[in-house]
């Protein structure tokens, strides 16, 4: 999704709920600079602010996520990652599954944390995961389930294309 998309997407939700910058920010942990950023397409959000948007507006973050967009297109707009919404339109699920590719370079991810569980699942290349400080990497076929209130992130430290399912919970 391209960010000014994105930054339309968020700004409606954030007007449905008569929230002003500062409170979405606040409840966010995100600057209103950063949040006036992304609503106006002059930032694109990582899946960690995204994740906070949704949670904080209450809608499953697959809302912000684009359906088809080929690898050329992603390419083209020097784009470092892909996130495809599997939830099929499901609004209030406690579920939220999410296709993620990560191309090579997107390793600039800092730690974070939210309510729930999260699930990962590899299905080709290698992830690195960090939780607590402590780094492991997944290869294809390979899974982990972890507490998601710990800090963690994951990213691409590779040459190659990681693709692999996210299923994140809210308790």
């Amino acid at each position: 999704m391209s960010s000014d998309a994105m930054g339309i997407i968020l700004k409606k939700l954030r007007k449905e709920r008569k929230l002003t910058l500062k409170e979405l920010a606040e409840q966010t942990g995100v600057s209103i600079s950063f949040l006036s950023q992304v609503e106006r397409g002059k930032s694109s959000a990582t899946l960690e602010s995204l994740r906070r948007f949704a949670d904080a507006l209450d809608v499953n973050p697959g809302i912000f996520f684009e359906e088809n967009a080929s690898y050329d297109e992603l390419a083209e707009r020097k784009a470092l990652y892909h996130y495809k919404d599997l939830s099929h339109g499901v609004k209030h699920s406690t579920l939220s599954p999410i296709m993620v590719t990560l191309y090579p370079g997107d390793n600039d991810w800092s730690p974070f944390s939210h309510q729930g569980f999260e699930f990962l699942f590899v299905l080709e290349g290698l992830l690195t995961v960090e939780i607590e400080g402590e780094r492991s990497q997944l290869h294809a076929q390979q899974s982990l389930l972890f507490d998601a209130g710990k800090k963690h992130y994951w990213g691409n430290h590779t040459e190659s294309p990681v693709r692999f399912l996210v299923v994140s919970s809210k308790n």
